[in-house]
């Protein structure tokens, strides 16, 4: 099987769900000190969001699961963080599901859909800590 991503032990790939669109948004956080006669003076005061947007196409008669966005919905509902890396090996750090949003359409006489459209947002938590991989993060050690 080959991975796209892997968000903890979920697989990101063409038998589970696989994205046709990835979006990161990275921020850095600078304060602002008006002058007179001049430009503001900015203090850079460190990293600040760092978000993933996937999203794609689920076709289960064709490729992937509906399973997998429970999966998903699950990870979420548990508020753990998870490592996120992708398939060439880079680690990006600690992530937590923000959003999940599903559209479906084109449905079976059943009710069941044939296409279902996914948005999962991820969001950074972490400071370089590992040692909260797959915790729920009001726990304290």
């Amino acid at each position: 099987m080959d991975m796209m991503m892997a968000l903890g032990q979920f697989v990101f790939c063409l038998s589970t769900l696989a994205y046709q669109d990835l979006q990161r948004q990275m921020k850095w956080r600078h304060a602002s000190n008006s002058r007179i006669g001049a430009r503001a003076a900015r203090q850079f005061l460190g990293v600040g969001d760092d978000t993933f947007h996937l999203s794609g196409v689920l076709m289960p008669e064709l490729t992937g699961s509906t399973v997998a966005l429970d999966e998903l919905r699950e990870m979420g509902n548990l508020g753990a963080s998870w490592p996120l890396v992708d398939g060439t090996g880079v680690v990006y750090g600690l992530y937590v599901i923000e959003g999940l949003n599903e559209t479906k359409t084109v449905f079976l006489s059943n009710g069941a859909a044939r296409r279902i459209e996914f948005q999962l947002q991820l969001e950074r938590v972490d400071d370089e800590l590992t040692d909260s991989i797959g915790e729920d993060e009001e726990v304290v050690a």
